[in-house]
């Protein structure tokens, strides 16, 4: 399999406890936003004929952060990188935080 344009699901750096707790921060983050960017494009939304009526409108945002999540398993959009090196930069910054 070709890995190019491909991107690593992993931390950019070596983990500490404290990169560990701020990359899954970083991918709860993207998860969030792709849930959001999902959501918007109709992703979960009741279909008018077949459906599953009240049940699936009520349980389409579990399907959409289900999917989110799994897309930033498989690499995402690359958010969770940058949101973890703005994270990381911010916490090495203040000796408080740990």
């Amino acid at each position: 399999m070709n890995n190019v344009g491909m991107i690593n699901p992993s931390p950019p750096i070596t983990q500490s406890s404290k990169d560990a707790r701020i990359w899954k921060a970083a991918q709860a983050l993207e998860a969030s936003f792709l849930s959001e960017m999902l959501k918007s494009a109709g992703f979960g939304d009741a279909r008018s004929s077949f459906g599953g009526g009240i049940g699936e409108e009520q349980f389409g945002s579990f399907l959409r952060n289900a999917q989110a999540e799994l897309m930033v398993q498989k690499g995402g959009v690359g958010l969770a990188h940058s949101l973890f090196e703005a994270l990381k930069e911010r916490s090495d910054g203040d000796p408080e935080r740990d």
